[in-house]
């Protein structure tokens, strides 16, 4: 047993038992290179990491392999979901020794003093092959280099503590550089990069983009009503959203998206389920839905939602992080599928159906080669018009013995060993996950999703807040770790576009909490923006500011979002300033690589022209019909709060916006500038 056991992570669980003796990152481990001066093997990864699967089992359950590692290096072991702030800066630094970019498991060797790394790389196989060398041969070498070039390892961590530095992010721009300059320039590059043909972006691996996606509907809602509105912005959109929920990226049994597609057209996944992509994607299928009217977004959004709530919820209400790529040791056994499997388990006229609507009939598309495997994934291959016109069926006999056959294979695939889950539950995925609960509530009419998400933040409200400052995750009713920037960020994000959904005077309160948690604990007061961990946060190799989305939105990008609308809705000009400082200082991100800051993008959109804000008040069914009016089409710079007659404690700013003695009005606002109350739900309608 190593030093694992104790923690809260599943990712470390699993190798608690390794014959490795590793330790959490914390001041012990630390101390001990120091004294012992040992480099220190850090090695990141994650619970669903399939390829962090594969070296645990090849190398780290090892003996002969594990002696190595003990006999010259401090082990230390992280889950990059607990701990982000350290893959970020090792991440980073890979990238700068390796040239390359990164991944996960993420391998690296650090100075026992300063943790400086002088050596990296991903995954080591344990035996020479894929043209790189054996773990152990890795491990010797290291070693060795570090024993006998002392001088050179301090010299290259010299200039890797000046290549950090050259990071640091410029001087905020004067407040009247901002313009739209950048919003046109991302459509523009955007148009360029997307698949015309398959969706997405790029060639294989193709990831989902949802701040991509949603920064292209915003574009075209812009423009809808312009001589010529952003009709191709609107079609890449669609496009990418149909082909994915075609694709086998899409669960068609059980709903839910995986990470990605290692192929070009959505055809075969990465197999882990992340909550944090599946919280956008939700709701970018339900506005697409809301947008188009195409029942198959509805379906998909259903779907996704209905996946969370049954798979994913904990017992207290939050939603746990992943499903592993691995089942029974294969990636992807869970999923995948035989024909005669399948026609066994289904009527034969289920099975004429399923057969041509999933490819059954078609070669087999998945193949592992680690387990000499030929299978069938399901995809989408034909319509349900398609096999109607085939069949001489109609269309809605297809539909029933689809769903009928898809059903009992659910139903089968329940039975099978399940992926791994990861049941922490993590704030900032938390957070993204609400935020799509929120949206699909109201635009499927779902209120089950404003109750899941409602109860989600209740549970962190209740559960991860401690000593007045938020905690970044919980497992086994251990709420622990300091809260980094996207946890307060995507947090308020999320109860402000839940406030819209279902008002709660108390959720105002935890709004302002985390807004000012923004201000006080992450605010570059010099230079604008937000630091990814809080002033007080442990003393790291690097302090990164992120300002570009990655896998998910920019914490900034979403802060200043975020702010801004609750600046708006509070009359609050300290939130307001915040978001505008942020701004300036994404503002050279946003000049040079538009398509790569969406979410500051979306923020700075709203401080050009400031979002409608619309305040209902009055008889409750009847302010419902109004919401419900205003909220139909799909309009992200219009945001409608229903507030009860009987709210009580509100701030000032919405205090002073009485309800009606009988009837229904409403306070309708551009930015902070308010119209006087309108008191006809057909007038408000047409404007």
């Amino acid at each position: 047993m190593n030093q694992l056991g104790d923690e809260t992570s599943p990712y470390l669980l699993q190798h608690a038992a390794n014959p490795v003796d590793w330790h959490p990152w914390n001041a012990a481990a630390l101390a001990r290179a120091r004294t012992e001066n040992k480099p220190i093997l850090l090695s990141i990864g994650y619970s669903a990491c399939h390829w962090c699967h594969v070296m645990a089992h090849e190398s780290f359950e090892d003996p002969a392999t594990a002696e190595v590692m003990n006999r010259h290096f401090v082990n230390i072991k992280v889950d990059r979901e607990e701990r982000p702030d350290l893959d970020k800066i090792y991440q980073t630094a890979h990238h700068f020794i390796a040239q390359r970019g990164g991944g996960w498991p993420l391998t690296m060797f650090l100075t026992p003093e300063d943790h400086v790394p002088f050596f990296g790389g991903t995954y080591f196989p344990n035996t020479a092959k894929y043209g790189m060398p054996s773990f152990t041969q890795v491990l010797e070498r290291v070693a060795e280099y570090y024993r006998d070039n002392s001088a050179d390892v301090r010299g290259q961590a010299d200039a890797l503590r000046e290549a950090f530095a050259r990071m640091e992010p410029a001087g905020s721009a004067d407040v009247s550089a901002l313009n739209g300059a950048p919003l046109a320039d991302f459509r523009e590059v955007t148009g360029q990069q997307v698949d015309r043909d398959h969706g997405g972006f790029g060639g294989a691996p193709k990831f989902p983009h949802p701040t991509t996606i949603d920064r292209l509907l915003r574009h075209w809602r812009n423009t809808a009503h312009a001589p010529q509105p952003d009709k191709d912005g609107l079609y890449f959109a669609a496009l990418t959203l149909k082909r994915m929920a075609e694709g086998g990226i899409y669960d068609h049994l059980g709903g839910g998206f995986c990470r990605y597609s290692v192929d070009r057209f959505w055809t075969i996944p990465h197999f882990e389920k992340m909550l944090y992509d599946n919280g956008p994607l939700l709701a970018l299928y339900a506005q697409m839905f809301q947008i188009s009217g195409d029942e198959s977004y509805r379906t998909v959004a259903r779907e996704t939602a209905d996946w969370v709530l049954r798979d994913m919820r904990s017992a207290e209400g939050a939603f746990y992080s992943s499903l592993d790529a691995d089942s029974e040791g294969e990636e992807g056994r869970f999923y995948v599928w035989l024909p005669p499997q399948v026609a066994s388990l289904v009527a034969a006229d289920e099975y004429a159906v399923l057969a041509p609507r999933f490819g059954l009939d078609q070669p087999s598309n998945f193949e592992d080669p680690h387990h000499n495997v030929r299978a069938w994934h399901l995809r989408v291959y034909q319509t349900v018009e398609e096999i109607a016109a085939t069949t001489g069926q109609p269309v809605s006999t297809v539909r029933r013995l689809l769903m009928s056959g898809r059903a009992k294979l659910l139903s089968a695939r329940n039975g099978r060993v399940w992926p791994g889950l990861d049941d922490k539950l993590l704030t900032s995925w938390n957070a993204l996950m609400i935020r799509g609960l929120a949206i699909a509530a109201r635009v499927l009419e779902r209120p089950d999703l404003a109750d899941a998400a409602v109860g989600a933040v209740d549970f962190l409200r209740r559960s991860l807040v401690v000593d007045c400052r938020l905690l970044a995750t919980c497992k086994d009713g251990r709420a622990r770790l300091n809260g980094y920037l996207d946890d307060y960020a995507f947090l308020l994000d999320a109860v402000v576009e839940l406030l819209q959904t279902r008002w709660n005077t108390g959720h105002v309160e935890f709004a302002t909490f985390l807004a000012d948690g923004l201000l006080e604990r992450f605010e570059d007061r010099e230079n604008g923006g937000f630091w990814f961990t809080s002033h007080d946060h442990e003393a790291l190799l690097h302090r990164s500011k992120p300002l570009a989305d990655e896998a998910v939105p920019s914490g900034n990008g979403v802060a200043a979002f975020a702010l801004a609308r609750l600046g708006y809705l509070l009359v609050e000009p300290r939130y307001l300033d915040a978001a505008e400082r942020t701004l300036q200082a994404g503002w050279r991100g946003m000049q040079e690589f538009p398509h790569g800051h969406c979410s500051l993008l979306n923020a700075l959109d709203e401080y050009l022209q400031p979002p409608e804000l619309i305040i209902v008040r009055g008889e409750a069914d009847e302010a419902g019909v109004w919401a419900a009016t205003l909220g139909a089409a799909y309009d992200p710079r219009r945001m409608v709060f229903v507030i009860p007659d009987d709210a009580a404690d509100l701030p000032a700013a919405l205090a002073s916006k009485t309800a009606p003695a009988t009837g229904v009005l409403a306070y309708v606002c551009r930015g902070t500038v308010c119209d006087s109350p309108v008191t006809s739900l057909e007038t408000l309608a047409s404007q």
